[in-house]
């Protein structure tokens, strides 16, 4: 297993388990089976809805003894309608009880987009914040004083492009030390990657299978199947390994973390295999050549409702 090693020596497993669109009945058993398979690396989030049951699965583990707090490397993240400074500490105080943790390896501003405290998801202008209520800065404030507090060992964001990295890394007290982005070979991200790395910020690749299974909401008519693209079938059966297992393997040789969700035991075991998988130079060099681009989670959920500030290019570098 590879690992991002951070300033203070702390390590993160780079294979980790995604949670986003695990099923309330499904989750539970998905994190014991993980654990078991040898996982240390869970990925979570508020907004997934499941953290209750994470962490029912995470103190089951810690109480048998099958694996130590310490030994378990655990992500979340702040969602959109708790980015006022006051609110940041309420929205992780409701995660760590809901995950029965005394603290977070690592915390994430999951997106720039402020919603009102009372609002899940928006459904109009009036439901969110705009940046002149409530910049960044502000938010990114509140994320450095849990820090501090020793509440979160490492802070972070989720998808954010360079500017709005940028814009933190020019007033920060702590800079992020994670984004977390969507990224597979449709969509590389070669110059945020650079952005990242050139400014000392890991990567952790979310959504790494195409996210087959997200939302019917979040889905269009012609959107292309990742795993169907007859090439990594090709390199699939040169190595003898799964195409999923290829796509996991290709983050990991861009010394990126990457977090495939799965509820299906073999599956979940499969997944973790793939990094042992060796991919060679010929092989991701054929991948880099793909010319087919697409972006599965777009954020026109937050871009498209009617009266929202924000656009298109507060997500992305390029639109």
């Amino acid at each position: 297993m590879k690992f991002i090693t951070f300033d203070n020596n702390d390590q993160l497993p780079m294979l980790g388990l995604g949670t986003w669109k695990s099923a309330p009945g499904e989750v539970y058993q998905a994190i014991l089976w993980a654990l078991e398979a040898g996982y240390r690396h869970i990925d979570c989030a508020a907004v997934y809805q499941n953290e209750k049951e994470v962490g029912d699965a995470l103190k089951k583990a810690f109480d048998d003894g099958k694996v130590k707090r310490e030994e378990v490397f655990v992500t979340s993240k702040l969602w959109n309608n708790a980015h006022e400074k006051d609110q940041v500490k309420v929205g992780l105080n409701k995660t760590l009880q809901d995950l029965q943790l005394d603290y977070l390896d690592l915390y994430l501003i999951h997106w720039p987009v402020a919603l009102k405290s009372h609002v899940m998801f928006p459904e109009n202008g009036d439901d969110f914040l705009d940046y002149s209520k409530v910049p960044l800065s502000e938010t990114w404030s509140g994320m450095e004083a849990l820090k501090a507090a020793g509440k979160v060992k490492h802070i972070g964001v989720s998808n954010f492009n360079q500017k709005k990295i940028k814009e933190l890394l020019e007033s920060c007290q702590v800079k992020p030390e994670m984004n977390q982005i969507e990224l597979h070979p449709y969509l590389p991200q070669p110059d945020l990657v650079n952005y990242c790395k050139k400014n000392g910020i890991n990567v952790t690749a979310y959504s790494p299978l195409g996210s087959a299974d997200r939302p019917k909401a979040r889905k269009k008519d012609d959107d292309p199947v990742l795993l169907k693209h007859p090439l990594f079938q090709e390199i699939a059966d040169k190595h003898g390994v799964s195409v999923a297992q290829v796509l996991i393997a290709w983050s990991l040789h861009r010394d990126i973390a990457v977090i495939p969700k799965s509820v299906n035991k073999e599956r979940i075991k499969q997944n973790l295999e793939a990094a042992d998988v060796s991919l060679d130079a010929a092989d991701m060099q054929a991948i880099q050549g793909i010319s087919q681009q697409h972006r599965y989670i777009d954020g026109t959920f937050f871009t498209e409702v009617p009266g929202s500030p924000y656009s298109q290019s507060d997500l992305w570098d390029s639109v």
